[in-house]
């Protein structure tokens, strides 16, 4: 049997629905399975005048070509393509566990996530703050790191989806070294890449002025590389991020680690907006994503971009297939 990578359809309002059932019109490549209500992908289909060919998931049986494999999870509530309904924000969570279980017992060999809408998973009293942290807690995973791949460059963050004023407070010794120590070895043993080289943005504008514009850079981030330097790794840092996203310093690393959110993420999404991929480093499997949201104005009108999808979907199988 080939390896099979499993994609959840996300927010059953949004965009992902629209874009697992372009997977049929995509030949070759792993084994794909879609968890998701099966009407759903019925409704949405004939919302989209697509002819999709559904057909339950079933291990031992392959699919024709042109089929969308479907691992069927029921929805609490019939969805509105548009219109959010925290009635269905449990559904959202039942299919990533589900694909999170298939991953750890070797089901399947990699996992792809779909957009979901946080605030209305909040909305129904769960609390939830990404899929990164979500998939974490469930694998029973210390700590993770997020990581955008696109227009050439591997952006990973320091910290993820922290309101801004507490970031500061984040930027620690010991969470810096875990992060980048997570960080080197999956650019090791995911990426194939034996000595990567890693520029290391600084918190403060101008790095922080030797301390007259904040002390991170002196009290946490240097130190933290040069305790890694010691053991032979190849980083640059810690830099003033305005001038680090600029050609000549990227051709020369494989990853840039932003201290903050949109330090890093706003450079990488000009660069590749709706081809760039999201990747959780650090889980004890495979996990990419999207790198945009539900776009609940255009689900169910066709116009969807399925880019940003089908390159997480092949970056997913070369990873699997280098971690084979």
């Amino acid at each position: 049997m080939p390896e099979t990578i499993v994609i959840t359809a996300g927010e059953p309002a949004g965009i992902g629905p629209d874009l697992v059932l372009q997977l049929g019109f995509q030949p070759g490549g792993p084994r794909r399975v879609v968890i998701a209500d099966r009407e759903l992908l019925a409704r949405r289909a004939q919302l989209l005048g697509v002819g999709a060919v559904l057909r339950d998931y079933q291990p031992s049986r392959l699919p024709q070509a042109g089929e969308i494999e479907v691992l069927h999870l029921p929805l609490a509530r019939q969805e509105i393509a548009g219109r959010l309904d925290a009635a269905n924000a449990r559904y959202v969570l039942d299919t990533l566990d589900r694909a999170l279980d298939g991953c750890l017992s070797g089901e399947f060999a990699a996992l792809v996530t779909a957009p979901v809408h946080k605030g209305i998973i909040n909305d129904a009293g769960i609390a939830f703050t990404g899929h990164t942290e979500y998939l974490a807690q469930q694998s029973e995973t210390d700590q993770v790191v997020m990581m955008l791949t696109g227009g050439g460059m591997r952006v990973a963050l320091a910290t993820t989806h922290l309101p801004l004023a507490e970031v500061p407070a984040a930027i620690t010794r010991e969470g810096l070294e875990r992060t980048l120590r997570i960080l080197h070895k999956d650019l090791v043993t995911r990426f194939g890449l034996p000595a990567p080289r890693i520029l290391v943005a600084a918190l403060n504008p101008h790095a922080g002025e030797s301390g007259h514009m904040g002390r991170e850079e002196i009290d946490a981030i240097a130190p933290v590389l040069d305790l890694l330097r010691q053991e032979g790794w190849h980083l640059s840092g810690p830099l003033p991020a305005d001038t680090l996203f600029n050609p000549d310093k990227l051709a020369c690393c494989d990853a840039v680690l932003a201290m903050y959110h949109d330090q890093g993420l706003p450079v990488l999404k000009y660069a590749s907006f709706g081809h760039g991929i999201n990747i959780t480093l650090g889980l004890p499997f495979i996990r990419t994503s999207v790198d945009h949201g539900t776009a609940l104005e255009l689900a169910g009108s066709g116009r969807a971009d399925s880019g940003s999808l089908f390159a997480a979907l092949k970056l997913a199988g070369e990873l699997a297939a280098h971690s084979a």
